[in-house]
């Protein structure tokens, strides 16, 4: 069974889908998408999850994209207003018992709303491909590119310090850079839900994060929670690929200031081990949420 809707959210709309029942007795998965500027698509990897745990999962397209795409309005790509968009949905839709799941800037947004918020109703966190400093991303990052050949490394260190991000040099590196650690390519080996077409967030990415993953300059920048971690109380369930942009140093650094925190490490994954590695992070997942119900 599955549910789709929107909810008036400022001058827009806010796009949700509900998989399952959400009166099954058993608290829904709440999923936020990453980006900022990407869409719920590619959580449709778990879908098969309501029918296998009996679990409502409920995932949505953040204000600035997909098909909660709104023209102009840079002003809403900050955190307080995605976060506010959160809790106003789960006001919506009558979420009061929660788990929630973040991945990348969504993980980020998770990590924010606990410390900053407070939240009700939270089981569990898990926190997949995630970060808790802007800063050591950033150093990760680069640290990424040092390991590269000479000339994609030269290449976009070099569209960093002439400020040049249209070099067809960058941009061939970037995509090199983003295979390597992101996602694979969009060909027919992925599922269709990760490759479909969707309204791009690119000014709700440009506005929040930056030109790339490795400069940070956005309304996010100064994203700092690792000293804060401590006040996540709540279980917490970090998961990071081998090969992510969540290096296992980063993943390492949430664990380690979680106070009840799992990590699970996927060997063979980039940034989104639930499409890389999909019937590995289903079992984990719902091994979890079973255990913190």
């Amino acid at each position: 069974m599955i549910k789709e809707g929107y909810m008036p959210f400022k001058e827009g709309q806010t796009y949700y889908r509900i998989v399952g029942d959400l009166d099954s007795g058993k608290a829904p998965l709440v999923l936020l998408h990453g980006g900022p500027g990407s869409t719920h698509n590619y959580f449709e990897v778990l879908d098969p999850l309501a029918k296998e745990d009996d679990r409502a999962l409920v995932m949505y397209d953040q204000i600035g994209c997909g098909n909660s795409f709104i023209e102009g309005h840079n002003d809403y790509f900050t955190a307080p207003v995605w976060i506010e968009e959160l809790i106003l949905l789960r006001e919506h839709l009558g979420l009061e018992q929660i788990h929630l799941l973040g991945q990348s800037w969504g993980g980020m947004m998770a990590i924010w709303y606990a410390c900053d918020y407070k939240p009700q109703g939270i089981k569990s966190y898990i926190l997949t491909s995630t970060l808790s400093s802007a800063k050591l991303w950033e150093e990760e990052q680069h640290r990424n590119i040092s390991y590269m050949e000479p000339e994609y490394r030269d290449a976009l260190m070099g569209a960093l310090e002439n400020d040049n991000y249209d070099d067809p040099a960058y941009l061939e590196a970037l995509d090199v850079f983003m295979h390597r650690h992101s996602f694979p390519k969009m060909d027919e080996s992925v599922p269709e839900c990760v490759r479909r077409p969707k309204r791009s967030g690119s000014t709700a990415y440009l506005t929040g994060w930056g030109r790339n993953e490795f400069t940070p300059s956005g309304t996010l920048s100064g994203y700092e929670f690792t000293d804060r971690l401590c006040e996540i109380e709540t279980p917490a369930l970090v998961i990071s690929g081998q090969r992510d942009l969540s290096t296992p140093l980063i993943a390492k650094t949430m664990y380690d200031n979680l106070p009840n925190a799992k990590w699970e490490l996927f060997q063979y994954s980039r940034h989104a081990p639930f499409i890389e590695e999909t019937p590995k992070y289903l079992r984990v997942l719902k091994e979890w949420l079973n255990e913190h119900d």
